[in-house]
Parts: C-alpha cells; sequence; structure tokens
C-alpha cells in the first residue's frame, strides 16, 4: 500500500492534470444535457402524446454500449472525429435520459390540487411553471442530474480511446503495459471523483427539498 501512495505521489502531477480533463468533460456534457433535458422535459409534460416515444427512444439510445457509441459518432460530420468534442456529444447523450425522465416525472407530481390553486389565482401557465411547479419539482430534477453526473464520470474513462484526454489514459496505458499501478492510478482518482460529486449535489438535492425549504422558511 506505502508503495502504490508512494506511485501516485511520483505521478500527481500527470494526475491532477487529466483529473482536470476528465472533471472538464464531465461538466460541459453534463451542463449541456441539462440545458436540453430539463425544457424538453417540461416541454413533454405539456405534450402527453410525445412524451412515450420520446422517452422510449432515450431509453432505447442508452442501451447502446458505451464504446460502441462513440464508434457511431467518429465518422460523422461536425459532432464526430477524433477527440474531446465526441466524447462530450456521447456522454451528452448518456446523461440526458435521467434529467429528462427526472424532470418529466417531477412536474408530473407536483399536486394538481396546487397547480389549480396557482390557477385560481390568476397565474398565467408560465408563471405557475416558473413559481410553483418548478421549485416544487426541484430535488426530482437534481437528482436526475446527480445521476448523469455520476454516470458520466465513469463513462468518460472510455473518453481516452478516442483520444479525448482524462483519466482513462492511465487506465488503457496500464491495461498496455499490464501496470495495475498505472490502472489504479486512473481508476481510484475516478472513483473519488464520483463519490465527491454524489456528495455535493446530494447536499444540493437536499438543500432543495421541500420539507427542508419550509423549516428554513
Amino acid at each position: 500500500m506505502s508503495d502504490l501512495a508512494r506511485y501516485l505521489w511520483e505521478r500527481r502531477e500527470e494526475i491532477v492534470s487529466l483529473t482536470g480533463e476528465h472533471l472538464a468533460l464531465v461538466l460541459v456534457s453534463t451542463g449541456l444535457a441539462a440545458a436540453i433535458g430539463i425544457p424538453l422535459g417540461v416541454l413533454l409534460t405539456r405534450r402527453p402524446r410525445a412524451a412515450r416515444p420520446i422517452l422510449a427512444f432515450a431509453n432505447i439510445v442508452q442501451t447502446i454500449p458505451s464504446l460502441a457509441l462513440f464508434g457511431f459518432l467518429i465518422p460523422l460530420p461536425v459532432i464526430g472525429g477524433i477527440g474531446a468534442k465526441t466524447a462530450v456529444v456521447a456522454l451528452l447523450v448518456y446523461a440526458l435520459l435521467p434529467i429528462l425522465r427526472n424532470t418529466h416525472a417531477g412536474i408530473l407530481s407536483v399536486d394538481p390540487a396546487v397547480v389549480e390553486a396557482a390557477t385560481g389565482l390568476g397565474m398565467t401557465p408560465s408563471e405557475r411553471l416558473r413559481s410553483v411547479e418548478l421549485p416544487l419539482a426541484l430535488p426530482v430534477v437534481l437528482a436526475g442530474v446527480r445521476i448523469a453526473a455520476v454516470v458520466s464520470i465513469g463513462l468518460a474513462t472510455i473518453a481516452a480511446a478516442i483520444g479525448a484526454g482524462g483519466l482513462g489514459v492511465l487506465i488503457y496505458r496500464g491495461i498496455a503495459i499490464v501496470d495495475n499501478r498505472l490502472i489504479l492510478a486512473g481508476a481510484l482518482p475516478a472513483a473519488l471523483l464520483a463519490l465527491g460529486v454524489d456528495v455535493l449535489l446530494g447536499a444540493v438535492e437536499r438543500r432543495w427539498s421541500p420539507s427542508r425549504t419550509r423549516r428554513t422558511s
């Protein structure tokens, strides 16, 4: 164990640099997925007929093996190629479903009586969404973002296979030369990053839960 700790310390600069690349891939892809998934999830609550096929399609896309999806994207114009751009698109695709599904479910879970009361107060649909539905659905929406971010951290290790950088570089290099220390140098920071993001977003999610909001108001 002391040998591993010393080995990790010796490679600390490379590990920190690759962790930064890894985190950048996750932040960009999850941010874009939230920017697309949250408005689309809200829209699907207003278009019930469209909700089922779109959610079903998103579920089907999730079943595509991650390495295969990276391969499918490489030859595509604009979004394809070798590098971080393709990795971001692939991670966005995987992050989109939990955010989309949780936003849709969160809005639909708002008590109809509360929505009816807001309408009775003269709120327009946009005011009702902004002031009533989204605040009440926010913990569920944040849970979707949390799931998407944690999953993306794991999947981002595969991005090294298409030259996108990140901690997967160390893992693939370790596999190539059969060096367990090098594999752990990539795997351990990725695991710690996933745990840290999960704890951080979990705290944000609890902060915005309705019960906590009532206690602090």
